[in-house]
């Protein structure tokens, strides 16, 4: 869901760039002082191997934005299942997930037989994360990024996820002004954050490089995730089953896997 929490796999992200542990110290909690950093920044991700053109056209005209710095310091999940569970898989959501489990059938079969994942649980994740589509977000990712990258409470994790983001640019999969998303850089129909884009993304073939702004390529990519983190194809997806692990690798606050697991079996039923 877009803005509640930041899954497991941004510490491994931090973990794979050297780059990063140079800059723990030069950062800020306000725009005093951003602007520097950026310039130094593109420096640091030229030199990583991104193009200055990509660095450039991606980086140019980025700001800070004290919301999304709001939004890092009070994120949580402090309601129960019960709560959270009644808030957000409604009536009305279940409905529609329905109709697109229908809409979208063929592509869900594809994807089943591929990735082992059902249908009703990718429906689940669609549904909570953007609503079916419906609400991709509207912060501009290379601002959220790079706040975040500036910050010093997880400046290490989001300044490898800033450079991820620029390698998307770099290999095509999207263009900067079309990436906009969640306030913690989660971008497309699912929400990946932009390592998870680079390492799971396919499109609804099978292929690589996938367009997680199309529904069918980030089911897809969402079933590769799932089946790359231990998802059993036929086994069950509720809390003490074999899947469930999988459901917190994809956010691992347990009231949110809980309800992506009650979602799915209320879209699983005639």
């Amino acid at each position: 869901m877009r803005g509640y929490g930041v899954r497991l796999l941004l510490a491994i992200a931090a973990a794979a760039f050297g780059i990063v542990s140079a800059w723990a110290a030069d950062c800020g909690d306000s725009a005093d002082g951003f602007n520097e950093w950026l310039a130094s920044f593109k420096q640091v991700a030229i030199r990583d191997g991104v193009s200055p053109q990509i660095v450039d056209a991606a980086l140019n005209g980025v700001a800070y934005q004290p919301a999304v710095s709001a939004h890092d310091r009070s994120q949580g999940f402090g309601q129960s299942f019960a709560v959270f569970s009644a808030r957000h898989a409604t009536p009305a959501l279940i409905k529609k997930g329905k109709t697109m489990l229908l809409a979208y059938a063929e592509p869900f079969q594809k994807i089943e037989q591929r990735y082992g994942v059902p249908a009703p649980v990718l429906a689940a994740i669609w549904g909570l994360e953007t609503g079916y589509g419906g609400d991709l977000g509207a912060y501009p990712t290379f601002s959220a990024l790079a706040t975040l990258a500036y910050d010093c409470r997880r400046a290490e994790i989001y300044r490898a996820e800033l450079v991820d983001a620029l390698m998307i640019v770099q290999r095509g999969l999207l263009q900067p002004g079309q990436m906009r998303g969640a306030w913690a850089g989660e971008i497309g129909q699912t929400q990946f954050m932009p390592s998870a884009y680079l390492k799971y993304a396919v499109n609804v073939e099978g292929g690589g490089g996938g367009n997680l702004m199309s529904p069918a390529d980030a089911l897809a990519s969402t079933a590769n995730f799932l089946r790359g983190h231990g998802w059993q194809p036929g086994a069950g997806w509720d809390e003490g089953q074999p899947n469930f692990p999988a459901l917190l690798e994809w956010n691992s606050a347990p009231v949110y896997a809980k309800t992506i697991a009650l979602l799915a079996d209320k879209l699983a039923q005639p």
